[in-house]
């Protein structure tokens, strides 16, 4: 019912799958429900994309599995792509998002590049990739999430840590 009710409220999904076989099965299911929903509920929902993440590219089941979204999705999978990370598992138990847990760690790297691609989608800056001060958007995400708390250009999007 939770499901149900986000995806009629939403204006589009971003979709993670995990690169394990199950979620191939998983993500069937999924669509299937946005199918319904775009149907029934909310006409206008869009996907956003696929995102595939605990990427290992040292297991070819990950492979397999990138390979097999990728075909099925084609131009609506992200090229970025998250890692399996050590330092993505940890940050949330010491209370901070990934980029200011570790910012040079490779998962927050990968968010940063997921974040570009999507400011790039044209949706919130300009051609270029763009943002304030005509500051590329990752350079944009890297300072707005290392404003002091209340100073952020960002408006409500910022990041407030608890």
């Amino acid at each position: 019912l939770l499901t149900l009710n986000v995806l009629t409220a939403a204006t589009s999904v971003l979709i993670p799958v995990q690169c394990e076989y199950y979620a191939l099965q998983g993500m069937t299911e999924l669509f299937k429900t946005i199918r319904e929903v775009q149907k029934n509920l909310n006409a206008n929902l869009k996907i956003e994309g696929a995102l595939l993440t605990m990427y290992d590219s040292r297991l070819s089941l990950c492979k397999q599995v990138a390979d097999e979204v990728r075909d099925n999705l084609s131009d609506t999978v992200f090229q970025a792509m998250i890692p399996r990370n050590v330092k993505l598992s940890e940050a949330p138990s010491h209370g901070k998002p990934a980029i200011l847990y570790d910012v040079q760690s490779s998962g927050a790297q990968a968010y940063m590049k997921l974040a570009e691609e999507i400011l790039n989608k044209g949706k919130y800056v300009t051609s270029h990739s763009r943002a304030k001060g005509g500051q590329t958007a990752h350079k944009y995400l890297y300072l707005s999430a290392h404003e002091p708390q209340g100073k952020s250009n960002t408006g409500s999007r910022r990041y407030a840590p608890g």
